[in-house]
């Protein structure tokens, strides 16, 4: 694997947030008179901008999406934020490829100001040359961009040695507007179907199977 730089999702891909998410949707739709006991059906919110899957799933005005962000935050800044968990292997990953010296990434739709945070509590920030995510203004939200940002800060001028690491449809369109190649992953929440049809270069199911990839 010739790739020099390497972009990592962080929902989904370094870390499982599943409970933390859903918990802070579920306190947001509260405030919206919206009861939703399972966790489960919230899982769709992972991964894509919190205001596009408020207004896709539930039907929320632009505006209501906007201040349902803020009802998010009140649950997630606090409390959500730090229910998650680093899969399995990762760390023990991203440490062999520093040794090989790989430049690390983090680019993720989360604000960057909560993934600097995760990755400072599960003490994987050290593996990591830059942390970039979306504003929180939401200026800056979408994969696309936050991957122009991340390469800007990076200092990376030639996309083709760089990889996008990441388990939705958004890592594969963002990567493929800013003229990358994209990794898919399955240990996350996208489907081998959603990654496929978004047009992944590569697929690997485990987290395994991503450091031996990666690793090669």
């Amino acid at each position: 694997m010739e790739k020099q730089y390497l972009l990592f999702d962080l929902d989904g891909t370094l870390t499982d947030p599943m409970a933390g998410i859903t918990r802070s949707v579920q306190h947001a739709l509260r405030a919206y008179g919206i009861e939703e006991p399972d966790l489960k059906k919230l899982c769709p919110f992972i991964g894509p901008p919190l205001k596009d899957s408020f207004m896709t799933y539930y039907h929320f005005p632009e505006a209501q999406a906007e201040e349902a962000i803020g009802k998010y935050r009140e649950y997630f800044s606090v409390t959500g934020i730090f229910e998650n968990r680093v899969y399995d292997g990762i760390e023990k990953i991203l440490n062999q490829l520093k040794e090989r010296g790989k430049i690390l990434v983090v680019a993720t739709s989360k604000p960057e100001e909560f993934a600097v945070r995760i990755l400072d509590h599960f003490g994987l920030s050290r593996y990591f040359d830059h942390i970039c995510g979306a504003s929180m203004d939401e200026k800056r939200v979408k994969k696309g961009e936050v991957i122009r940002y991340a390469l800007e800060r990076a200092g990376i001028r030639d996309c083709s040695e760089a990889l996008m690491v990441g388990d939705r449809e958004h890592d594969v369109i963002g990567a493929r507007e800013n003229q990358m190649e994209c990794l898919g992953v399955l240990f996350g929440y996208g489907t081998r179907e959603e990654l496929e049809k978004a047009g992944a270069d590569w697929i690997v199911e485990t987290v395994e199977d991503m450091g031996r990839w990666l690793l090669q």
